[in-house]
């Protein structure tokens, strides 16, 4: 996904481009970058624990196999230095950690990350409960559109699909601002479709893209 910092100048684009969609619309569009939404450290130090188990299983059978024999302190011993020496890398590389950690778990911190986000922000405090939250957590390679429960009952599953597809695939070209504007765009189309501008509108969210 997006490996460049997205610059002031991107900042201000994408917040013209919130106020522009809102200026249609009664909802409110909320968006938010998360460089990663775990530190991941438990669960890489389980994942390879866990490996290393299977590892050192491997390696008694093979040293029966070959009429070898070492002696059980001496192997729990190499075992605990082993295990020491990948928790201290994986403690002085937090980089290495989310490639041990199964995509699943990933994309469940992501999603919580996601939902934190959202009340956290008050997304779900608008007036008509017509807030939407554009989220991208980069080091997960994930990204999600919440809408809140005035919206849910009009619009579709299936829209805001669309919409993360589109914003991912501009993340992956390592044009996450333009994918942001794009998520943006179409989120005010929808918006202003089920939820027109009206007399009065007040705006009830900021305008501008949060980096976590």
């Amino acid at each position: 996904m997006a490996t460049r910092p997205i610059s002031p100048e991107d900042h201000d684009r994408i917040a013209k481009a919130i106020r522009a969609a809102e200026s249609q619309t009664d909802g409110e569009i909320y968006c938010v970058v998360a460089h990663a939404s775990d530190g991941y450290f438990f669960p890489a130090a389980f994942m390879a624990t866990l490996a290393m188990l299977v590892v050192s299983l491997a390696v008694s059978y093979g040293l029966e196999a070959w009429w070898l024999s070492i002696r059980v302190p001496h192997f729990v011993i190499a075992q605990l230095l082993a295990l020491a020496s990948v928790l201290v890398l994986l403690w002085a590389l937090p980089g290495l950690r989310i490639h041990l950690v199964p995509r699943r778990l990933r994309y469940q911190a992501a999603h919580g990350n996601a939902i934190k986000q959202f009340l956290a922000h008050n997304v779900h405090r608008t007036t008509a409960r017509t807030g939407v939250l554009v989220f991208v957590s980069i080091a997960e390679h994930y990204a999600e559109v919440i809408a809140d429960s005035g919206i849910d009952s009009r619009v579709g599953q299936d829209v805001w699909d669309g919409v993360v597809r589109d914003l991912t695939a501009h993340a992956r070209d390592d044009r996450l601002a333009d994918g942001f504007i794009k998520a943006i765009e179409a989120t005010g189309a929808v918006l202003a479709e089920h939820f027109p501008v009206s007399t009065g509108d007040a705006n009830e969210l900021d305008d501008h893209l949060v980096e976590i």
